[in-house]
């Protein structure tokens, strides 16, 4: 399977560069995965396509405040990327980074008045540091919203509550699960109010999951790891749901991946369950525990599309994207969002 077989014209004026003035006020395309058809709605309308005893599930993950700019010894200033959490064990005193240009082992680098000591370069553009200080209180107070590159733009105070779920709650990703952002209070409480059940998963998600496959073949692509978690509380829904013949609807890829990932252990477990979830997902997977998927428009070659086309066909998915385009929908982080 080509990466190229992937690939679309996604006009750049289509690409999101703000949120929407106002929060769940975007644009829901409705895509049918077996009939093919497509309905233009609104984020609003989710509910209209949820029925008694089915179990909407989010992540609840909170994006940090991962962009430092940092003062090298020679006093020039750099920039660094705390990235994604992973395992409880994971502390915020050492922990793993992204940078650009040079850096080299013992070197020291300054934020706030805080030493940061570059303890290993692992390559790939990412390096080990150790800091005195709670890395994630040196992020929340002199850090930056970590938004994606396509943006092109610096980040406001408004992306400080608007690239970030109404209900996030475990810091640790550097993107945000898009799916989620348009979300409101009003919307869930309709959706409960139709006897939907709600649960919550958490996966810290990472840089990784937005970029496009760099290798020729998708079958070459190495997945990175992002941590999970799915509380008791969470499980015990799911399996409730499953034997009652109610629906699984995961809102954004991320919380796809994790149940996939997870669906073999989660239905014999008693206990909540946590990991690092590889599973690489893309046309001939055979899907077990998701049965609609909410998710935003995604980047041409990108793991996150695959997955998408995985569960809607390909030739499903490129017709509702070859309308979206054309009706000007808004892709990406910030944009509109599919019902499938």
């Amino acid at each position: 399977m080509k990466t190229s077989d992937f690939d679309y014209t996604l006009p750049q004026n289509l690409i999101a560069q703000f949120p929407p003035t106002i929060r769940g006020s975007s644009r829901l395309l409705v895509l049918n995965r077996t009939s093919g058809a497509i309905k233009d709605k609104k984020y609003t309308d989710i509910p209209d396509y949820l029925q008694k005893g089915d179990l909407v599930i989010f992540n609840d993950t909170r994006v940090i405040k991962a962009r430092l700019t940092v003062t090298t010894q020679n006093g020039a200033n750099k920039e660094i990327i705390v990235l994604e959490k992973h395992g409880q064990n994971d502390g915020w005193h050492k922990h793993k980074i992204l940078y650009r240009r040079k850096l080299h082992v013992g070197e020291i680098l300054k934020v706030g008045g805080s030493n940061i000591y570059v303890d290993e370069i692992c390559g790939g553009g990412t390096a080990i540091i150790r800091c005195e200080e709670d890395l994630l209180k040196l992020t929340d107070r002199f850090g930056t919203v970590p938004l994606p590159p396509y943006m092109h733009r610096e980040s406001t105070k408004e992306d400080i509550n608007r690239y970030q779920t109404i209900w996030a709650n475990e810091p640790g990703s550097v993107a945000a699960p898009t799916a989620s952002l348009n979300m409101t209070d009003k919307i869930i409480n309709k959706i409960v109010n139709k006897s939907v059940d709600v649960g919550y998963i958490t996966l810290h998600v990472g840089l990784g999951t937005f970029l496009p496959i760099r290798t020729k073949n998708v079958e070459d692509h190495i997945m990175h790891n992002e941590y999970f978690e799915i509380p008791k509380s969470t499980i015990c829904k799911i399996k409730n749901v499953k034997n009652n013949g109610g629906r699984i609807i995961a809102v954004g890829t991320t919380v796809a991946r994790t149940l996939e990932y997870s669906a073999d252990k989660l239905i014999k477990s008693k206990n909540g369950l946590s990991g690092e979830a590889d599973t690489f997902i893309y046309p001939g997977y055979e899907f077990k525990m998701v049965d609609i998927l909410i998710t935003n428009f995604h980047a041409p070659d990108s793991t996150v599309l695959m997955l998408t086309t995985a569960f809607a066909g390909k030739q499903h998915l490129f017709k509702a994207y070859e309308h979206a385009v054309k009706e000007g929908y808004a892709f990406l982080s910030y944009g509109d969002s599919m019902l499938i």
